[in-house]
């Protein structure tokens, strides 16, 4: 018998990342990862909270708590980017091409999310805890792209 710990699935590998990238969110009410990998090389990291240069929902207070809004509904009224958003924007900044990656993200992304996503030619989303939104994951199966969780 070898004392050798056993090797993480790369699925394994990349959820462990993408929930630690999620400890840097600075939502008050879920702390949110997510990473773009292509052949099984991190591209981008993203974590929800607030643009550059505004307050964070930690320092300022929640504004969707503060609305009583529910969680999966009106995503417009909050402040912060989510973790898929930035992401991807971190991809345009850099000028790092993402198109046929996957998204790992611990949660199943929203609407406007999955939208950004199957734009920018994510071809494949794992996710580990799930989200209230019916239409993300209509659009999803409609958009072809490969979905499962880990």
């Amino acid at each position: 018998m070898s004392d050798k710990s056993v090797r993480p699935s790369w699925d394994e590998y990349f959820m462990g990342i993408t929930k630690l990238v999620s400890k840097r969110s600075t939502c008050i009410k879920r702390q949110v990862g997510a990473i773009v990998v292509k052949d099984h090389r991190i591209l981008t990291s993203g974590y929800n909270g607030a643009p550059k240069g505004i307050k964070h929902c930690e320092d300022r207070g929640c504004l969707r708590k503060e609305m009583q809004v529910p969680s999966g509904q009106r995503h417009e009224l909050c402040r912060g980017l989510h973790a898929e958003q930035n992401a991807i924007i971190q991809a345009a900044w850099h000028g790092v091409k993402i198109e046929g990656s996957t998204m790992y993200c611990t949660y199943q992304p929203c609407v406007i999310c999955v939208k950004m996503m199957i734009n920018a030619g994510i071809k494949e989303l794992v996710y580990s805890g799930g989200y209230p939104d019916e239409l993300a994951q209509t659009m999803l199966k409609e958009s072809g792209m490969k979905v499962r969780m880990a």
